[in-house]
């Protein structure tokens, strides 16, 4: 079944908990949390903050997707936390991709890797049976509402022939439009912000998205 994670990247902070609460029982089944350094990606988010709030008001899936220069130099201070922790490949090399993989299994923690939309899954290949998720980012990391660029599309496809099993989680631009074709490509789990928060019936987003 596909899952609906919906993003808190442009939460209002002051409401997080609150707006986390009403998206869990609109049917929401991650909570999806962005944690940017201003470096790897221009912006900067408050990460350790909203996953702690995140993890006061729910207990569904917490999803942390690291958009950082050094991302084994961040794990310590959320595994704890965190269900699911996503890193960029490209922010990390072969030793350190094998060291955060490592790290995570060993605290049971379920791992995804993630690639921008200019970066070929072939750097993925090596990874694939040893990680639980792949991140495709369907636009530039760092921004929302943005489009979804639609040569991301076939990088989805890729992946599902690849390891049928895997979980593809896809993030940037998704919408009732674009949800289908990511869908149809072989994603499984669709990050949402905008089509969510914004949306006046939640309960109906997350279905339609599902849908």
């Amino acid at each position: 079944m596909v899952k609906i994670a919906p993003s808190i990247l442009d939460v209002n902070m002051d409401d997080l908990e609150n707006e986390i609460k009403d998206v869990v029982v609109a049917g929401a089944d991650y909570i999806h949390i962005d944690v940017m350094d201003g470096k790897f990606v221009p912006n900067e988010t408050q990460g350790l903050k909203m996953l702690k709030v995140a993890k006061k008001a729910t207990d569904i899936t917490l999803d942390v997707h690291f958009m950082v220069e050094n991302p084994k130099e961040y794990m310590q201070e959320f595994i704890e936390n965190s269900d699911i922790i996503t890193f960029h490949v490209e922010a990390a090399d072969e030793n350190t991709r094998e060291e955060i993989i490592q790290l995570l299994r060993s605290k049971g923690k379920k791992i995804g890797m993630s690639i921008k939309p200019n970066t070929s899954i072939e750097v993925l290949i090596p990874y694939l049976n040893k990680i639980d998720m792949v991140l495709v980012m369907t636009v530039e990391p760092g921004f929302g509402l943005q489009k979804l660029i639609p040569e991301t599309i076939e990088k989805i496809k890729e992946l599902r022939k690849l390891k049928p099993e895997l979980d593809i989680e896809v993030d940037g631009g998704i919408n009732i439009e674009t949800a289908k074709l990511v869908k149809e490509a072989g994603a499984n789990i669709l990050v949402a912000g905008t089509a969510v928060f914004k949306s006046e019936n939640r309960k109906q987003a997350i279905e339609e998205l599902r849908k």
